[in-house]
């Protein structure tokens, strides 16, 4: 009797342990639906610009909650958007030809009330970022403007080799190694922080118009 409580109880425990398992799984893939669908590319196209091969895109994305937070109270969010550029090889690795690199600093000021939008190829401050920069009276408008990419120089037409499929990759992300510290920590593997996009292409140099 005694073996037979014993081997009825085992089996509830392993049972119970199953169900438990399953609840956490069908409580954990909400969110990380969510969390693949917070951003997308919409659009990715490429064209030959003289000697030099330019990307045009489009992004689809709200800022999360935590950095809407951040942003009203003057923190510094940055923004990058990276592009490889891969011809393709089947007897061996992809050989990577180029790479581009951008990054969009956006930062509210409270006294005017305008946000400003600097753009460059450095990670930190709006020095680094260079020169190019513009103001804006709303959120709205600024991430307009971030989400759109256009005539961006990505490669040198000449470093692309004609017959040759070559694949464009494109990524979109919150750069969080530029947060203070103490938010660092909290966001890196924070879904609160989490807004990620990408995207691929595949193109011939001589179909480039």
């Amino acid at each position: 009797m005694t073996a037979f409580i014993t081997h009825c109880w085992k089996r509830a425990r392993a049972e119970l342990s199953v169900l438990l398992v399953c609840a956490l799984l069908g409580a954990l893939q909400p969110a990380a639906v969510q969390a693949e669908t917070i951003a997308e590319v919409t659009q990715l196209e490429l064209a030959r610009s003289g000697d030099g091969v330019v990307l045009a895109a489009s992004l689809r994305f709200d800022l999360p909650a935590a950095v809407q937070d951040a942003l009203f109270k003057g923190l510094p969010v940055i923004f990058v958007e990276e592009v490889e550029v891969y011809r393709e090889r089947w007897y061996w690795l992809d050989k990577r030809v180029g790479t581009a690199q951008r990054h969009m600093r956006l930062v509210f000021q409270p006294l005017i009330r305008r946000w400003r939008l600097s753009v460059g190829a450095g990670p930190g401050s709006a020095a680094e970022l260079g020169a190019l920069s513009q103001t804006f009276d709303t959120l709205e408008e600024a991430l307009g403007v971030i989400r759109r990419v256009s005539g961006w120089r990505i490669a040198d037409y000449t470093s692309l080799e004609t017959g040759a499929e070559h694949r464009v990759e494109f990524r979109f992300r919150l750069d969080l190694t530029q947060l203070p510290r103490p938010l660092q920590i909290g966001a890196l593997g924070g879904s609160d922080w989490l807004l990620n996009a990408s995207a691929s292409r595949r193109v011939k140099p001589e179909h480039l118009r």
